[in-house]
């Protein structure tokens, strides 16, 4: 009982924050512009600079030297959930057009805008480098598989251009996490100054990240939330068979305890904010990948505790 309370106050704390950027949005103080710019914001300054603090501050060179292999899991994991979306995609009868965007969102978690805040909220700072392994996989193949399948629902025909991939794969969080990991690796300690100029910018990543999704969930629209077989479907996905088969894969490993618990709490973080912006720019159902953010994002809060409970069985 105390595990869920506590993970229900930390999915509170999430929640408020949410709940204003919502607030904010209805009041007429952020639109869809303000929704880019916030996201730029946190993506590009503040979350790399969080990373390379963070890691400079939390970990030693041999710590660092370890994780990398394990990010074999969240690939496996993905392989795999990517391999049901096909079984679960075909016995829901999932209309041509939407097919490729659900399957996209089955096995793809919202590793950055939720997944970062609940793992800081529940387990601290000493969660960031395993979630920074989990956004590497989910990354990488979000944006090859995932926005492939997503543009075979538009009219044109699907492709990948390796310059705009790798563009994606090595974004400013990841840079963000390997300038971190090299300090580390060469024992270089940044300025003092530098260091808190660093933390300064990178305490914008937790609010911004709220906004952008308090935002985003009013800009989708609360009253057009449905539940049909298809969200069931991308629910059986998000909130079942991923937090399963990543249990299932790593309980019985050596790995760290801690790395266990984030592992299967981010493959269990609702789908991508990144799916409508792909499907609106391919010609493919963005309003239905919206919807479906939203719906997902606020079902995690309630799912969320219940995953706390069961990992610190592990």
């Amino acid at each position: 009982m105390t595990v869920f309370l506590s993970s229900l106050f930390g999915v509170c704390e999430i929640l408020i924050l949410i709940a204003l950027g919502y607030f904010l949005t209805a009041r007429g103080w952020f639109d869809d512009r303000s929704s880019r710019i916030i996201a730029k914001v946190v993506t590009q300054v503040s979350l790399p600079a969080y990373m390379i603090v963070t890691i400079d501050e939390k970990f030693s060179a041999g710590q660092l030297m370890r994780l990398l292999p394990d990010l074999r899991f969240p690939v496996l994991s993905m392989a795999i959930l990517f391999g049901l979306s096909f079984g679960v995609c075909r016995a829901l009868a999932v209309p041509v057009g939407r097919r490729g965007l659900f399957k996209s969102m089955f096995f793809n978690s919202n590793t950055v805008f939720i997944g970062l805040p609940v793992n800081l909220a529940l387990f601290g700072a000493k969660s960031l480098p395993y979630v920074l392994v989990y956004y590497m996989a989910n990354t990488t193949i979000f944006w090859t598989v995932g926005v492939y399948l997503i543009q075979a629902d538009g009219p044109h025909n699907a492709s990948l251009s390796l310059k705009k991939v790798l563009g994606k794969i090595f974004s400013p969080p990841l840079l963000g996490f390997i300038v971190g990991v090299l300090l580390v690796l060469a024992r270089v300690r940044l300025p003092q100054f530098l260091m808190s100029d660093l933390n300064y910018i990178g305490g914008l990543t937790i609010p911004g990240s709220m906004f952008f999704i308090g935002i985003a969930m009013h800009q989708a629209g609360l009253s057009n939330i449905r539940f049909d077989k298809e969200m069931l479907g991308i629910f059986s996905g998000r909130f079942l068979f991923a937090p399963l088969v990543m249990f299932l894969l790593v309980a019985w490993t050596p790995m760290p305890l801690l790395m266990k618990q984030v592992f299967i709490l981010q493959s269990a973080m609702p789908v991508m904010t990144n799916a409508p912006v792909v499907a609106k720019l391919y010609g493919a159902d963005a309003n239905t990948a919206a919807i479906t953010v939203t719906t997902t994002t606020l079902a995690a809060m309630a799912v969320i505790p219940v995953v706390m409970v069961l990992v610190q069985q592990l």
